[in-house]
Formats: C-alpha cells, structure tokens, sequence
C-alpha cells in the first residue's frame, strides 16, 4: 500500500444488504494492512460477540443527536430503525497520519461524504442476482420472514443507487471481488469503473 501512504484517501465501501460487504471488506484490510478502518457510531444494541471501539461505538440516540448536532458526524443516517455515523475527527486523524481510510456505510451515508469530501473514492458492491440476494439474506437464519422480505425490498431500492458511485464490484466470486477492491485502493481500479457497459447491463437485470 504504498500509494495509500504517499496519497492516503478516503474509500466508502457501500452495497444492498446480503451483498457480501462486510466479509469482503474484513478480507480487504488483512490484504492492506496500511490500510485504517473507521469504526462508525450506532444506536443499536451490541450484538454477541461485538467489541465496542472496534465493531462499533456504542451510545445512546440522546448521546447520538447531541454529536450530529455538535458536527462531529462526517455524515450520519437512520438505517433499519437506528442511527449510524461516522466521526469526522477518527477519518481526518487517520488520513493526516498517512493511513487510507475505509468506510463501511450505506449509499445515504456515501452522499454525504461525497458532499463533505469531494476527494474521496466511493465503491459499490452489487450481488450477481436477486436469487442469490434472497439465498444469503435466508442463508443467515437469524431474521423472521417479515424481517427477510423487508430487508430484501430495501435491498432492491438501495441497489437503484449504483450509478451514484466511482467503483463497482459485482460480488460473484468472492476471490474475483477481492481482487477488485483490491485493486481499486491501490490506484488500478479503473476496469471496475461504474461506466463501463457490461455494468449497466448487471444493473437493468438486477432491477428489472
């Protein structure tokens, strides 16, 4: 990574849920190590086997609005019924050390960032079908059907956000999209790039 060292940027990774994000971004940091992540800040409850200050900052939504208000969020939204931000001080800190920086977030989140760092790069990561979406979403056995076909349907419209995006990885071999990412932080992402046709062409498929 020594490009990220000698120009550290800021990356935000964003994807439907049951597109392989977070496994492919934990597998994106032990092939970068110069890479940093940004823990974000939520309202949510910690889940087993969660580390607060390294899954995740946990406070409470009072806790939450009070540092939205104060501008200590690079941005923040409201995602399945709880609140998620990113502190603005962890990303410039890191970047001023010489770190490229990784934000996991959603594409509201992706806006936002966009608008507060023009500079940054931002990556999408869309499945190879609907079918597969629905069999990881099924395949985690931990939600209700109800919980299912609403994260699928949020899933179908978060997807329609793909052209807001520098970058776009089509999560079909987790190998393949990998190396993409991979790619892509360090500077040679441009066959990955959200207007090359064959990505169109995913795209109308995905939300025809």
């Amino acid at each position: 990574m020594d490009d990220a060292r000698a120009q550290p940027k800021l990356f935000v990774i964003a994807a439907p849920s049951g597109a392989g994000k977070t496994s492919l971004v934990k597998a994106l940091m032990e092939a970068a190590p110069d890479l940093r992540f940004s823990t974000s800040y939520t309202t949510r409850a910690r889940r087993t086997g969660e580390v607060p200050g390294r899954d995740y900052f946990f406070v409470d939504e009072a806790e939450f609005r009070r540092m939205a208000s104060d501008g200590q969020f690079l941005e923040h939204a409201r995602v399945f019924d709880n609140l998620y931000g990113t502190g603005r001080r962890q990303v410039q800190e890191l970047l001023r050390a010489g770190h490229g920086v990784v934000l996991e977030i959603d594409w509201q989140g992706a806006r936002q960032v966009r608008e507060a760092m023009p500079e940054a790069e931002t990556i999408f990561i869309l499945p190879p079908s609907v079918a597969e979406l629905e069999r990881r979403l099924r395949g985690r056995e931990t939600d209700s059907e109800a919980v299912i076909r609403r994260r699928l349907a949020d899933a179908l419209d978060d997807m329609g956000h793909w052209q807001e995006f520098d970058y776009v990885v089509v999560n079909d071999d987790f190998g393949t999209a990998l190396a993409a990412l991979e790619s892509v932080v360090r500077g040679a992402g441009d066959p990955w790039r959200r207007d090359r046709p064959e990505i169109a062409a995913t795209a109308r498929r995905l939300l025809a």
